[in-house]
């Protein structure tokens, strides 16, 4: 018995630290990708992470779902290390509010970060069958968290615990549902059925986008290209909504819409997404509407509008 009490005391002292370490962990790693999400630079260890932060589920509100995230772990964060900044000789009655009224919150919020993350692991195997690290390391944080915040408190009343438990599992996943309903409900469904086709251009075209996409359709040009690769949605996003369409596109992804995996194995000069092959040369990254207008011989409007 006496052995018990010292370990649950251990776990008790040091449970707020660990809780601040992880969350730290989480909120570096959640920022990262957020980064990556909105300026396009750096990378991903594999082809999954890629498919996995192009998908819809990637994004809510317009924003990506790892700022979100970062916002969770830095809630977290602060929530641990409030008391941790408190001398607690001097400022006793503080220090005890702090630690009394923070650990209710940490526990609701490490249910639901726990909760999200079971239900995005469900999405990342299931519908979008990918492996991410990341997102796999992000659901670990989430579940350490929420264990730390379980055993590292001596909790007097358990019955109410785990009444809060519930309701804000179910409050999270009843938001989740509803939050990603218009996806799971229309756009990915009719999607599936004929293939992925990654997240739609909502910019407009220009005439001279038009004009560039037909000159270099026109002219042989092509694009070798992955539904779920970032880059590609880029360059696809420069031309805008119309011109998208009629740019000359090959699909490489084996499960994206039309796609021709041989012609694109076929070409030992493809180590990348996107690549270009214009006059017999291949081009790899994103180029400018500029630069595709200057290697393809373009002598139209060049005033583009991205």
């Amino acid at each position: 018995m006496g052995r018990r009490r010292q370990e649950s005391r251990w776990i008790h002292r040091w449970s707020r630290w660990l809780l601040v370490g992880i969350a730290g962990l989480g909120a570096i790693e959640t920022a990262y990708l957020t980064v990556i999400k909105l300026t396009g630079s750096g990378a991903c260890p594999t082809e999954g992470c890629d498919r996995v932060l192009s998908s819809p589920y990637a994004e809510v509100f317009g924003l990506p779902l790892t700022l979100f995230g970062f916002l969770g772990y830095t809630a977290m964060l602060g929530l641990a290390i409030a008391p941790l900044l408190v001398n607690a000789d001097q400022q006793k009655s503080l220090w005890q509010k702090l630690n009394s009224q923070t650990w209710p919150l940490i526990f609701l919020l490490a249910t639901a970060m726990v909760v999200f993350s079971a239900y995005l692991m469900s999405v990342m195997a299931f519908e979008i069958q990918a492996f991410c690290p990341f997102c796999v390391a992000s659901a670990l944080f989430s579940l350490s968290l929420f264990v730390i915040a379980l055993v590292g408190h001596p909790w007097e009343d358990w019955g109410q615990l785990a009444f809060m438990g519930i309701i804000a599992g179910v409050v999270t996943l009843t938001s989740v549902l509803a939050l990603y309903a218009p996806i799971r409900g229309d756009g990915l469904a009719s999607s599936v059925a004929v293939g992925q086709a990654g997240p739609p251009i909502t910019l407009a075209s220009g005439p001279a986008e038009v004009a560039l996409a037909r000159h270099l359709k026109d002219t042989g040009a092509v694009m070798y290209g992955a539904w779920w690769c970032p880059h590609c949605h880029d360059q696809k996003r420069v031309f805008g909504a119309e011109a998208a369409e009629t740019m000359p596109y090959v699909e490489c992804a084996e499960d994206g819409v039309n796609p021709q995996v041989s012609l694109c194995r076929s070409k030992p000069q493809i180590t990348g997404f996107p690549t270009w092959e214009i006059d017999g040369e291949f081009y790899p990254g994103t180029q400018s509407l500029e630069r595709l207008a200057e290697l393809s011989g373009y002598t139209g409007p060049t005033d583009f509008r991205h």
